[in-house]
Protein backbone atom coordinates (compact mmCIF):
# COMPACT_ATOMS: atom_id res chain seq x y z
CA UNK A 1 0.00 0.00 0.00
CA UNK A 2 1.41 3.53 -1.58
CA UNK A 3 2.30 5.98 1.72
CA UNK A 4 -0.68 8.23 2.20
CA UNK A 5 -0.51 11.75 1.72
CA UNK A 6 -1.40 14.48 4.75
CA UNK A 7 -2.14 18.02 5.51
CA UNK A 8 -2.08 19.66 9.00
CA UNK A 9 -3.61 22.83 9.91
CA UNK A 10 -2.67 24.13 13.10
CA UNK A 11 -3.38 27.65 14.95
CA UNK A 12 -0.82 27.29 17.43
CA UNK A 13 2.07 25.42 19.05
CA UNK A 14 1.67 22.49 17.22
CA UNK A 15 2.18 19.50 20.05
CA UNK A 16 0.18 17.27 18.29
CA UNK A 17 1.22 17.83 14.89
CA UNK A 18 4.87 16.86 16.79
CA UNK A 19 3.34 13.66 18.23
CA UNK A 20 2.73 12.71 14.27
CA UNK A 21 5.79 14.24 12.89
CA UNK A 22 7.59 11.47 15.41
CA UNK A 23 5.64 8.67 14.62
CA UNK A 24 5.82 8.71 10.70
CA UNK A 25 9.60 9.32 11.94
CA UNK A 26 9.22 5.86 13.68
CA UNK A 27 7.94 4.29 11.08
CA UNK A 28 4.03 3.85 13.28
CA UNK A 29 2.67 5.54 10.19
CA UNK A 30 2.56 4.67 6.72
CA UNK A 31 2.65 8.29 5.70
CA UNK A 32 3.48 11.41 4.90
CA UNK A 33 3.19 15.04 5.72
CA UNK A 34 2.84 17.06 2.81
CA UNK A 35 2.34 20.34 4.10
CA UNK A 36 1.53 22.48 7.15
CA UNK A 37 -0.87 25.36 6.98
CA UNK A 38 -1.55 27.76 9.62
CA UNK A 39 -3.62 30.86 9.96
CA UNK A 40 -1.42 32.29 11.97
CA UNK A 41 2.54 33.09 11.04
CA UNK A 42 3.05 33.16 14.88
CA UNK A 43 2.32 29.77 15.10
CA UNK A 44 5.04 27.73 17.27
CA UNK A 45 4.15 24.31 14.76
CA UNK A 46 4.96 25.97 11.59
CA UNK A 47 8.56 26.16 13.38
CA UNK A 48 8.48 22.59 14.07
CA UNK A 49 7.44 21.69 10.24
CA UNK A 50 10.15 23.36 9.06
CA UNK A 51 12.37 21.59 11.22
CA UNK A 52 11.05 18.47 10.09
CA UNK A 53 11.35 19.50 6.34
CA UNK A 54 7.63 19.68 6.09
CA UNK A 55 6.46 22.57 3.51
CA UNK A 56 4.82 25.24 5.23
CA UNK A 57 1.70 27.90 4.37
CA UNK A 58 0.46 30.81 6.14
CA UNK A 59 -3.27 31.54 4.95
CA UNK A 60 -4.17 34.76 7.55
CA UNK A 61 -7.90 34.39 7.57
CA UNK A 62 -8.05 38.28 8.36
CA UNK A 63 -6.60 39.05 5.00
CA UNK A 64 -10.57 37.36 3.83
CA UNK A 65 -13.56 39.58 3.29
CA UNK A 66 -15.79 36.56 5.45
CA UNK A 67 -15.13 32.98 6.35
CA UNK A 68 -16.38 31.16 3.06
CA UNK A 69 -13.96 33.69 1.46
CA UNK A 70 -11.10 32.08 3.56
CA UNK A 71 -12.61 28.46 3.60
CA UNK A 72 -12.76 28.27 -0.26
CA UNK A 73 -9.36 29.88 -0.41
CA UNK A 74 -7.78 27.30 2.17
CA UNK A 75 -9.65 24.41 0.33
CA UNK A 76 -7.53 25.24 -2.97
CA UNK A 77 -4.25 25.67 -1.02
CA UNK A 78 -4.73 21.88 0.81
CA UNK A 79 -6.16 20.52 -2.63
CA UNK A 80 -2.84 21.39 -4.21
CA UNK A 81 -1.33 19.09 -2.68
CA UNK A 82 -3.76 16.23 -3.40
CA UNK A 83 -4.16 14.74 0.76
CA UNK A 84 -5.76 11.38 1.53
CA UNK A 85 -6.12 12.59 4.97
CA UNK A 86 -6.53 16.42 6.33
CA UNK A 87 -5.78 16.77 10.01
CA UNK A 88 -7.29 19.52 12.22
CA UNK A 89 -3.98 20.10 15.08
CA UNK A 90 -5.26 22.84 16.97
CA UNK A 91 -6.82 24.66 14.18
CA UNK A 92 -9.00 27.58 15.92
CA UNK A 93 -11.64 28.10 12.88
CA UNK A 94 -15.38 27.10 12.95
CA UNK A 95 -15.21 25.31 8.97
CA UNK A 96 -17.91 26.10 6.76
CA UNK A 97 -20.12 23.22 5.61
CA UNK A 98 -19.20 23.23 1.97
CA UNK A 99 -15.54 22.79 3.10
CA UNK A 100 -16.44 19.80 5.75
CA UNK A 101 -18.26 18.08 2.73
CA UNK A 102 -15.64 18.43 0.23
CA UNK A 103 -12.99 16.45 2.49
CA UNK A 104 -15.67 13.87 4.16
CA UNK A 105 -14.73 11.01 5.56
CA UNK A 106 -10.88 12.36 5.17
CA UNK A 107 -11.11 15.13 7.99
CA UNK A 108 -10.02 14.54 11.46
CA UNK A 109 -10.16 16.90 14.77
CA UNK A 110 -8.75 16.11 18.51
CA UNK A 111 -10.86 17.29 21.17
CA UNK A 112 -10.10 18.01 24.62
CA UNK A 113 -13.25 16.20 26.02
CA UNK A 114 -14.90 12.59 26.39
CA UNK A 115 -16.92 13.42 23.44
CA UNK A 116 -20.46 14.13 23.18
CA UNK A 117 -19.38 15.58 26.88
CA UNK A 118 -18.53 19.43 26.51
CA UNK A 119 -18.45 20.29 23.11
CA UNK A 120 -16.79 23.68 22.26
CA UNK A 121 -14.46 25.57 24.62
CA UNK A 122 -12.90 25.80 28.03
CA UNK A 123 -13.67 21.66 28.65
CA UNK A 124 -11.33 21.21 31.39
CA UNK A 125 -13.56 23.61 33.76
CA UNK A 126 -16.52 22.20 32.36
CA UNK A 127 -15.77 18.76 33.12
CA UNK A 128 -14.95 19.77 36.84
CA UNK A 129 -18.20 21.85 37.40
CA UNK A 130 -19.94 19.26 36.08
CA UNK A 131 -18.13 16.75 38.73
CA UNK A 132 -17.74 14.64 36.06
CA UNK A 133 -15.68 11.04 37.51
CA UNK A 134 -13.79 11.10 34.56
CA UNK A 135 -12.22 13.23 31.54
CA UNK A 136 -10.37 12.69 28.34
CA UNK A 137 -9.71 13.34 24.83
CA UNK A 138 -11.16 12.71 21.41
CA UNK A 139 -10.44 11.99 18.00
CA UNK A 140 -13.07 12.19 15.86
CA UNK A 141 -14.22 12.71 11.98
CA UNK A 142 -15.05 16.28 11.12
CA UNK A 143 -18.96 16.63 9.89
CA UNK A 144 -20.91 19.92 10.02
CA UNK A 145 -22.15 19.64 13.55
CA UNK A 146 -19.18 21.52 15.70
CA UNK A 147 -16.95 18.60 17.84
CA UNK A 148 -20.04 16.24 16.54
CA UNK A 149 -18.50 13.59 14.00
CA UNK A 150 -18.65 9.95 14.48
CA UNK A 151 -15.84 8.65 17.16
CA UNK A 152 -12.77 6.78 16.37
CA UNK A 153 -10.76 6.42 19.61
CA UNK A 154 -11.05 8.07 23.01
CA UNK A 155 -8.62 7.88 26.24
CA UNK A 156 -10.17 8.77 29.45
CA UNK A 157 -8.55 9.70 32.71
CA UNK A 158 -9.48 10.19 36.64
CA UNK A 159 -10.60 13.05 37.57
CA UNK A 160 -8.63 13.22 40.86
CA UNK A 161 -9.70 15.67 44.56
CA UNK A 162 -6.89 17.60 43.84
CA UNK A 163 -7.39 18.40 39.98
CA UNK A 164 -7.84 21.86 38.65
CA UNK A 165 -8.51 22.81 34.85
CA UNK A 166 -4.61 23.16 34.62
CA UNK A 167 -3.40 19.66 35.79
CA UNK A 168 -6.58 18.23 33.57
CA UNK A 169 -5.18 20.14 30.68
CA UNK A 170 -1.77 18.57 30.74
CA UNK A 171 -2.59 14.64 31.64
CA UNK A 172 -4.89 14.99 28.99
CA UNK A 173 -2.28 16.55 26.23
CA UNK A 174 -0.32 13.37 27.35
CA UNK A 175 -3.24 11.47 26.48
CA UNK A 176 -3.87 13.55 22.73
CA UNK A 177 -0.20 12.50 22.02
CA UNK A 178 -0.83 9.28 21.84
CA UNK A 179 -4.10 8.48 20.20
CA UNK A 180 -4.28 10.92 17.27
CA UNK A 181 -1.07 9.56 15.86
CA UNK A 182 -2.48 6.26 16.01
CA UNK A 183 -5.96 7.19 14.67
CA UNK A 184 -4.00 8.80 12.06
CA UNK A 185 -2.06 5.48 11.80
CA UNK A 186 -4.82 3.59 11.19
CA UNK A 187 -6.42 5.84 8.58
CA UNK A 188 -3.06 5.78 6.51
CA UNK A 189 -3.15 1.78 7.03
CA UNK A 190 -6.84 1.22 5.66
CA UNK A 191 -8.42 0.36 8.69
CA UNK A 192 -10.85 3.08 8.86
CA UNK A 193 -13.43 4.40 7.17
CA UNK A 194 -16.37 6.54 7.29
CA UNK A 195 -19.96 5.29 6.20
CA UNK A 196 -23.21 6.58 6.27
CA UNK A 197 -24.23 4.37 9.02
CA UNK A 198 -21.04 5.10 10.69
CA UNK A 199 -17.13 4.25 11.52
CA UNK A 200 -15.80 0.65 10.16
CA UNK A 201 -12.55 -0.68 11.56
CA UNK A 202 -11.37 -3.38 9.91
CA UNK A 203 -14.96 -3.86 7.82
CA UNK A 204 -16.45 -3.73 11.06
CA UNK A 205 -18.50 -0.83 13.39
CA UNK A 206 -17.34 0.52 15.78
CA UNK A 207 -19.44 1.30 18.68
CA UNK A 208 -20.65 4.62 18.83
CA UNK A 209 -18.28 6.11 21.26
CA UNK A 210 -15.23 4.68 19.48
CA UNK A 211 -12.60 2.84 20.69
CA UNK A 212 -11.55 3.22 24.44
CA UNK A 213 -7.89 3.61 25.23
CA UNK A 214 -5.68 2.44 27.60
CA UNK A 215 -2.39 2.25 28.55
CA UNK A 216 -2.17 -0.76 30.22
Amino acid sequence: MSEKRIVVLISGSGSNLQAIIDSIAAGSIAGRIAAVISNRADAYGLTRASNAGIDTQVMDHKQYPDRAAFDNALQETIDGYQPDLVVLAGFMRILTPDFVRHYAGRLFNIHPSLLPLHKGLHTHQRALEAGDPEHGCTVHFVTEELDGGPLVVQAPIPVLPGDDAESLQQRVHILEHKIYPLAVAWFCAGRLELTATGVLFDGTPLPANGFRYTDE
